[in-house]
Parts: C-alpha cells; sequence; structure tokens
C-alpha cells in the first residue's frame, strides 16, 4: 500500500504529464519519485481492507500504528538532508546551507526543519495523546491533522517541484494535498469529540 500509493500519488499529481508520455516508467521506482500523500492514502485503504479481513477494529490498530510513525518520517527527513534532495528556498538567514545540486544559493535546511515538526515534536505529541486519550481515533486523526499542519509550514520554506512550481497562488502541491489533511483531520477529531458529548438516550 505505502509504495503503489505513493508512486500513484507521485505519477497524478507531481508530474503526471511525464509518464503520460512514458508510461513504462510508471514502475521504475529506481529512478525515485514518491509521494507521502499518496503513500498514506495507500496505507490506509491498506489498513482498512487488513482490519476487515482480520475482524479487527480500524481504529485499534491505526491508533497504535501511528503513534511511532513520526520517528520514520523524522529519519527520512534526515536522509533526504544527507543526501541533499528536497531542500529549501534560497534564503539568508545565519544558518543557510548551500547544497550540491542546489546551484550557488544559500538555501533553507528545510529537511531539517520537517525532521523536527514531522519527526520529534509530531512523535512527542502522538505519544502524548495516545497515552492520555481512551477514545479510538483521536490519536489517528490528530495525527492526520497535524501532520498537515506542520508540512504546511514547513512548505513555505522548501524548494517547490520544479516540473511544477507554485500551482495555487503562493502555494505548493505539497499544501494543496495537506489541506485536505488538515480539514478532514480537524473535522474528525470535533465529530469525535461530540459524540462524547452527547449522551446516548
Amino acid at each position: 500500500g505505502l509504495v503503489v500509493g505513493g508512486r500513484l500519488g507521485y505519477v497524478l499529481f507531481y508530474n503526471l504529464d511525464y509518464y503520460l508520455q512514458r508510461p513504462w516508467e510508471i514502475v521504475a521506482l529506481w529512478k525515485g519519485g514518491l509521494s507521502f500523500h499518496g503513500g498514506f492514502v495507500g496505507v490506509i485503504l491498506t489498513g482498512i481492507w487488513f482490519s476487515r479481513r482480520r475482524g479487527i477494529p480500524f481504529y485499534e490498530m491505526a491508533d497504535t500504528a501511528i503513534i511511532p510513525l513520526p520517528i520514520g518520517l523524522g529519519l527520512g527527513r534526515i536522509g533526504n538532508f544527507i543526501n541533499g534532495e528536497l531542500f529549501g528556498r534560497p534564503t539568508q538567514v545565519p544558518w543557510c546551507m548551500v547544497f550540491p545540486n542546489g546551484g550557488p544559493q544559500c538555501r533553507h535546511p528545510s529537511q531539517l526543519y520537517e525532521a523536527l515538526l514531522e519527526g520529534l515534536v509530531l512523535f512527542l505529541v502522538m505519544w502524548t495523546v495516545g497515552k492520555r486519550s481512551k477514545q479510538p481515533g483521536v490519536p489517528f486523526w490528530t495525527f492526520v491533522a497535524l501532520y498537515g499542519v506542520a508540512r504546511f509550514l514547513v512548505e513555505f520554506t522548501r524548494e517547490p517541484d520544479p516540473q511544477l512550481g507554485l500551482i495555487l497562488g503562493p502555494f505548493s502541491m505539497g499544501q494543496v494535498l495537506s489541506m485536505p489533511m488538515i480539514f478532514l483531520g480537524a473535522a474528525m477529531l470535533w465529530t469525535l469529540k461530540r459524540k462524547v458529548a452527547v449522551p446516548r438516550p
């Protein structure tokens, strides 16, 4: 689910014209090109299928699996930093860096911003929510909403994909794809809260 969803998400949202002309390269995973948003949807769909097949409540499985996920995200962003990929926009902040593939400009180390927000900060929040919340679904939808917020904010410092640029005013594709996560996560948390607040007749 992760790989298939991630690849399809990248093809559909980030480079559709290219792959329409070269459909055989859709399976060329060794050339790179995965989308977190697509991969996350793929994992959710696979999780729903698996939970139904095994008779396990989806939230019971998802709430447990989602808590350590930020650790993997943070390590992945550190890997991006080491590889000098997915770097930030040009800037003059004192901690800016020159990346081998980013030209001579000094840039935001946006990979480290993401490692901090999507990794460390989000893990601490998820660990706390997982400890305190007893309602199924709250950890899962908390992650959905807060990842969307973290990604949306960091994208302001991250270099947009060169084949797309900014696609909706000042917003990148990553931000556009994060907006539904924010709204859906917040709406579901509000719905779950109402279910607790309204007593059963």
